[in-house]
């Protein structure tokens, strides 16, 4: 994007009636050149892996037909419960060519989340590996919809031994011609209340991205491309698929166990990787390294988002590589809305301006689009042209849908401001989703969690400012009788929390309290208790 203002002003969606990713983009980079690279994996041993488009379409037509064969169907929803293995890539590729519903997940998941997630989503069939296997084998008798199980990784009774299904599978398989509008993908996103909804997605939404790799990601067929975030995330959908490879771009995988920073920036440093895009909390982590050890010979371009990445840390890495990290906004519901590109003055601190294809404002509770530095709802106009890439709904919940869109308007959930040159600036969540190093948290999964436990009589989930990670979750605990306030018991919940939902979820802070406020009807005012953390 040379110009900013006439490639929004000119820009048109060409969205046809029919779509498949699999057999219109990945097929299409495969057949113009078969050596075209498509992917370059590392793991902590040292091993690595290289893949070209046309590898990544012949291993997903005979994903297709292994899927096929345990009886998985055009339409059936699948839980993809994988980390960065290859697999994740071929698997999510082949769901989409055969028209199968793909619902990926983080491998931190617990058996209870799999359970949920499988039984809402009426899961068929759950592909992961040996880490998560005994999962999924602990809540079977409860999950009646599932008929099939594929390990990546190994041998297990009962399971699909997808590596060698792999080997003995036929290449041959004609991608189901899916309309743009049918089902594709299926993302578990956490709210204030309840479980986590499920977000719908259709086939136009991997068309869609092509906003995010061209503009934001600034990608072309020549770069690689790095995304940390787990595969569990829609941002692993940005940066880690759809949006490198409708722009011909190779992504670098790196498959650990855990995150280092040190390690992270000796790869920078060492792979041809010319684009990165990590959450705020890996900058964070970044820049308290000593950057001037390390030098970026073929960096180009970085970009963060998951939350407003502070103006200081922009700068640190600057001074220090050249760089300017441009922050990018947008949600599990869409692909990107809001951007600082490269071919505008960065605002260190702001959302950006609108993406191409995207009418952005924010308005007050009548749908009204509010003047310069007056605060209200980051909203997407839907009519009379309901842009590609925003979700289907929320599967099953037509309420929480419907509660999502204000006349003409779909609302994101933020609150914002926009200055008189158009650039957006974040103000916080309308509602109470926790948004920690990346992760959304539904404080309703925490305080169900803790609850659990027999010293807790009552507890209110808030967030808390934290320098590395923009916020933690915190948690408000009153104890039941005959139960006294320690760190020992602190520990203990925490640890109760981390094994009864996934880990990350867990609470970094615990303060114990005589009673919670509340409104005159009984509800837990989490609002009073997240304004005393900010200071507000």
């Amino acid at each position: 994007m040379n110009d900013y203002a006439s490639t929004r002003r000119d820009y048109r969606w060409d969205c046809p009636a029919r779509f498949n990713f699999a057999r219109d983009v990945i097929d299409c980079w495969a057949a113009a050149d078969p050596a075209q690279p498509a992917m370059l994996w590392l793991d902590d041993h040292g091993h690595e892996e290289r893949r070209s488009f046309a590898e990544i379409a012949a291993a997903s037509r005979r994903a297709a037909n292994v899927l096929a064969a345990a009886g998985v169907v055009p339409g059936d929803r699948l839980v993809l419960l994988l980390g960065r293995q290859i697999a994740w890539w071929e698997v999510l590729t082949a769901c989409l060519r055969m028209g199968a519903v793909a619902s990926p997940g983080t491998a931190q998941l617990s058996a209870k989340d799999l359970a949920f997630r499988i039984n809402a989503a009426q899961a068929t069939c759950v592909v992961t590996d040996t880490g998560n296997a005994a999962k999924v084998d602990a809540v079977l008798g409860e999950c009646p919809s599932l008929k099939a199980r594929v390990l990546v990784d190994g041998s297990r009774d009962g399971w699909i031994d997808y590596a060698a299904a792999l080997r003995a599978a036929s290449e041959a398989f004609i991608t189901v011609d899916t309309a743009a509008d049918d089902e594709a993908l299926c993302y578990f996103t956490s709210g204030t209340t309840g479980q986590p909804k499920m977000c719908m997605h259709a086939h136009s939404y991997g068309l869609a991205h092509q906003t995010t790799g061209r503009y934001w990601l600034d990608l072309k067929p020549s770069d690689l491309h790095w995304n940390l975030s787990d595969t569990g995330w829609a941002k692993a959908a940005w940066s880690s698929y759809f949006g490198p490879w409708n722009c011909g771009a190779a992504i670098f995988v790196h498959h650990t166990q855990g995150f280092s920073a040190r390690r992270a920036l000796e790869l920078l440093a060492a792979q041809p990787i010319t684009t990165f895009c990590g959450a705020p909390t890996i900058y964070r982590m970044f820049v308290q390294e000593d950057l001037a050890r390390y030098r970026f010979p073929r960096l180009r371009h970085c970009v963060g988002a998951g939350e407003p990445l502070n103006p200081e840390v922009i700068e640190t890495w600057r001074k220090a590589t050249g760089l300017v990290i441009r922050d990018g906004y947008g949600q599990t519901e869409t692909v990107i809305l809001c951007g600082n590109y490269p071919s505008l003055e960065p605002r260190f601190g702001s959302m950006g301006k609108p993406a191409p294809g995207i009418e952005l404002a924010v308005i007050d509770a009548e749908g009204r689009v509010l003047p310069p530095a007056t605060e209200g709802d980051v909203a997407v106009r839907v009519k009379p042209e309901r842009p590609p890439g925003l979700f289907l709904g929320y599967k099953g919940d037509p309420k929480k849908t419907a509660s999502s869109f204000r006349g003409d308007w779909y609302l994101t959930g933020d609150r914002a401001t926009v200055d008189a040159d158009g650039y957006f600036w974040f103000v916080g969540r309308a509602d109470d989703v926790i948004l920690s190093a990346g992760y959304r948290i539904g404080p309703f999964e925490v305080e169900s969690a803790l609850i659990e436990h027999p010293a807790v009589a009552e507890s209110a989930v808030v967030s808390s400012p934290d320098d590395q990670r923009g916020e933690i979750v915190k948690a408000f605990v009153v104890l039941a009788p005959g139960h006294e306030a320690s760190e020992a018991l602190a520990a203990e919940l925490q640890a109760h929390v981390k094994q009864v939902t996934a880990p990350y979820k867990y609470p970094r802070r615990i303060e114990f309290v005589e009673e919670l406020p509340k409104t005159v009807s009984g509800k837990i005012r989490r609002v009073e208790l997240r304004n005393r953390e900010w200071g507000r």
